[in-house]
């Protein structure tokens, strides 16, 4: 038998539903999603979210360790190893996931000189290795599928932020010591094997500048650049600091350039050793980030 609603109760229920539906919590920036045990990742530097393995993200330590991807869990535990062979390790920095040709692909970033010394750096770039029987990976080895040898246009300088922008044909890369930060470009499919030369397209916003006022030591250090990543749908850009996380949204039409001339939306950044490593979770829905510590935790950040 059909029950008759009345107005006014019919009201009262329309706006108790509306309210509950308000009072859902919203989580926080930063949440615990594991815990980075195995020793082999202490100097953990780059995270990309694989595109061919659910449930996987890859990983990669900073120079002096060996040429290698690991494949990680969500949780934080290690579930492959991939030697890189013919190319050595010496200052991987960050690592970007990309789609080209309907082919998954990484770029390994070798960027990093805290000397000041490199006079060319290297990008290198692996085919993802796909999954075998009840989708798990195993150990292997892989070859580069092509490198980019580079310079910077007016000498050295340190760089542990790397993204791929593939519908572009653009590698982004921004400099880490450089007040404010600078943003460089170069081809993801450089016509020829010379060395190429990066280009200076615009510096960030959100920054103080090379002499900020009051802005201690430490503050300076804990506003350096060391990681970044674009997000799937390639409409923002995300890039990762000691304490903080900045936002750079684009528009359809506009430059990455463009882009990171507006001041960011700046999310801090809950204590996290040494932060160094960040990537975009491949639905796009949020990120995860780690440090360059043993045991190091791994944080799902919600944007």
């Amino acid at each position: 038998m059909a029950v008759e609603v009345r107005p006014a109760l019919r009201l009262l229920l329309t706006v108790s539903l509306a309210v509950a539906g308000c009072s859902a919590p919203v989580p926080p920036f930063a949440q615990l999603s594991g815990l980075i045990l195995d020793t082999r990742l202490s100097d953990l530097s780059g995270l990309a979210a694989s595109r061919e393995t659910p449930d996987t993200l890859w990983a990669l330590d900073d120079g002096g360790n060996p040429p290698a991807l690991y494949a990680i869990g969500p949780r934080g535990g290690v579930q492959a190893r991939m030697r890189i062979a013919g190319v050595a390790n010496t200052d991987w920095e960050d690592l970007a996931a990309f789609d080209l040709g309907r082919r998954h692909y990484l770029l390994i970033a070798d960027t990093g000189d805290n000397g000041g010394l490199r006079k060319t750096l290297q990008l290198h770039v692996v085919e993802e290795p796909r999954a075998g029987a009840g989708g798990t990976l195993s150990d292997a080895t892989l070859r580069p599928a092509w490198s980019i040898a580079f310079r910077w246009p007016d000498g050295p300088r340190d760089c542990e932020a790397v993204a791929v922008d593939a519908a572009r044909g653009q590698v982004l890369l921004v400099s880490k010591r450089r007040r404010p930060p600078e943003l460089f470009v170069l081809p993801l499919r450089p016509q020829g094997a010379g060395l190429q030369v990066a280009r200076r397209v615009g510096r960030l916003a959100g920054f103080a500048g090379p002499a900020p006022e009051g802005l201690s030591p430490g503050d300076r250090l804990r506003n350096q650049v060391t990681a970044a990543d674009i997000a799937p749908d390639g409409r923002s850009l995300a890039v990762l600091t000691y304490r903080s996380v900045r936002f750079y949204p684009r528009r359809s039409r506009q430059s990455w350039s463009q882009a990171v001339a507006v001041k960011p939306r700046i999310e801090p950044l809950a204590w996290l050793p040494q932060a160094e490593a960040l990537a975009w979770a491949a639905d796009g829905r949020g990120l995860y980030a780690s440090g360059e510590h043993s045991p190091a935790p791994l944080l799902y950040l919600n944007p």
